[in-house]
């Protein structure tokens, strides 16, 4: 082989080896994105009598937490939102301190799903909300990267043009699902028992609409008896 052929030979070599790595990441991406659904109307989430999916999600101070259904310590229940910027999420979290306390006091685990990155997860709540909550030791997680809401099946694409208008209005979307994935959670409750198994679940695409604190009281209240 002649040396102008042995060049271009391993130009072409470099070019397809540096082609392959940078499209791993990509290909990642692209799996990820496959599970999406193009509208709230059309995902497909975890039905009641399934087992419940396992997914890590970030503590406020940014630390891994690791839900593993194959290992609980008591019932949990799973609260997700959109995120600390939408009125309607804050209203439900606000709705629900009257049945928080009760809920933990019968033993039950309560975790709150945020498409917030975890330095907002409270701070991007709106004053009163923050009011409301406080001293009530809920515990709000991060799953900006998705992750949770993939694995519950209720992940839904956002257009850029929503995402375009919010950071228009000033709304810090900053590394959370929207911004990174253009993706956002289904508002959902997902009862679950010790075993992994979900024996309770309210998967809603109306964001507008959320299940009422004494209906996911009456439902918990039932689980346990």
């Amino acid at each position: 082989m002649k040396t102008g052929q042995k060049l271009i030979y391993a130009i072409f070599i470099v070019l397809f080896v540096a082609a392959f790595v940078l499209s791993s990441p990509a290909r990642v991406l692209a799996d990820e994105m496959a599970g999406i659904a193009t509208s709230a109307q059309e995902v497909q989430p975890v039905k009641t009598g399934e087992m419940a999916p396992g997914f890590t999600v970030r503590t406020v101070d940014n630390e891994p937490f690791e839900f593993d259904p194959a290992n609980l310590d008591a019932p949990v229940i799973l609260i997700t939102f959109r995120g600390g910027w939408c009125p309607y999420c804050n209203l439900h979290l606000s709705e629900l301190r009257h049945v928080v306390p009760e809920l933990e006091a019968k033993g039950i685990d309560v975790y709150f799903l945020s498409g917030d990155r975890p330095e907002l997860l409270y701070a991007s709540l709106k004053k009163e909300t923050q009011e409301d909550i406080d001293g009530l030791g809920y515990t709000i997680l991060s799953d900006a990267n998705i992750e949770a809401a993939l694995a519950l099946g209720i992940a839904f694409k956002v257009a850029d043009e929503s995402v375009a208008r919010m950071e228009d209005r000033g709304t810090d979307l900053g590394n959370s699902s929207m911004a990174r994935f253009r993706a956002l959670p289904v508002p959902a409750v997902y009862m679950i028992d010790r075993s992994g198994r979900v024996v309770y679940s309210f998967v809603e695409p109306d964001y507008k609409v959320r299940l009422p604190a004494e209906d996911l009281l009456a439902a918990a209240s039932a689980l346990m008896d």
